[in-house]
């Protein structure tokens, strides 16, 4: 019988229960008071089953698989968990704008067919970081934290949010647009870093793409439900209206079979160098992987102790 329960994802409690002692397991039962969730669909069918919830805790930052409307009509408790991988998602993107920005992944391809000549196969379109603009599409804490570290390697950013207050452009030494093709058409690389919601799902569809800068690159750490059809990226990489696409998340993972995927997989010549897909890791680091869990573990006891928990949705 487990007060706090462990939805999926991890087979034992050891790490959580530094924090719950046998409060915690991995079997979700009728005694079951709050839930750490990972991947699991909280829903209406799901909650039935359990007459005693009341809360959910996901171990993520993201939440689209919480009925959130469902659990608040019931009084249950849904919080999320935004403040670990700031570092880790951050870094991961701006490794990827880098690795764009100065065709270190386009070089180490082409490379291999050079054999008669050597330094002087230079890439043209490389430009200097301060004269590359790099388009932040959400500035919260991971798009902002991608922001200043690109102002370190000074790199120009822009950014459109339209739920930031005014003047936290002057906090980040950014500048902000007031319309998403605003910031599409003039950036060299788009990172995207909102929240998958119903304003959001389907974000990079026809229309934003052909907004995009004619050679400029996209980058994805946030949500893979964020586009609207893989294979729209498809038709624009092998066109070559974008230079370079760097993924670290997709809608269905591992992928379903597509055109984008299909050449990915193959290696095809025209993908390489310019096609990075990641398998969802960018969260990840030791200290991170711990720190997700030690975080949920505490605000789940938080809510099974009537005291107002951290980060409620």
């Amino acid at each position: 019988m487990s007060k706090i329960a462990i939805t999926d994802y991890f087979s034992s409690a050891e790490q959580e229960e530094e924090i719950l002692g046998d409060l915690v397991g991995t079997t979700v039962d009728t005694d079951t008071e709050v839930l750490l969730v990972w991947h699991e669909h909280i829903n209406e069918e799901y909650v039935k089953k359990i007459p005693r919830l009341r809360g959910v805790q996901r171990y993520g930052v993201g939440y689209d698989n919480l009925d959130l409307n469902y659990l608040k009509s019931k009084d249950i408790i849904s919080c999320n968990n935004p403040d670990y991988g700031v570092d880790e998602v951050s870094d991961t993107a701006v490794a990827m704008i880098l690795n764009i920005a100065r065709g270190v992944y386009q070089y180490n391809h082409l490379a291999k067919k050079y054999t008669e000549s050597w330094q002087e196969n230079i890439n043209p379109k490389i430009k200097r970081n301060s004269d590359t603009v790099i388009g932040i599409i959400g500035a919260g804490r991971i798009g902002g934290s991608v922001i200043m570290k690109c102002n370190a390697l000074k790199l120009q950013t822009v950014f459109f949010d339209p739920y930031k207050e005014r003047g936290y452009e002057k906090m980040i030494n950014s500048k902000r647009l007031e319309t998403l093709n605003e910031l599409l058409n003039v950036s060299d690389i788009v990172s995207i870093h909102t929240p998958l919601s119903k304003e959001t799902k389907g974000l990079v569809n026809q229309s934003f793409l052909e907004n995009m800068k004619l050679g400029a690159s996209l980058v994805n750490t946030a949500r893979g439900g964020l586009f609207q059809d893989i294979d729209l990226l498809f038709n624009s990489l092998r066109s070559n209206h974008l230079d370079s696409l760097a993924i670290d998340v997709l809608e269905q993972e591992p992928p379903n079979m597509s055109l984008l995927i299909d050449a990915w997989r193959k290696s095809e010549n025209w993908v390489n160098g310019r096609l990075i897909i990641n398998p969802h890791t960018a969260y990840f680091s030791q200290a991170a992987y711990r720190e997700i869990r030690i975080n949920a573990a505490r605000n789940a006891l938080r809510i099974l102790e009537g005291k107002n928990p951290f980060n409620v949705l």
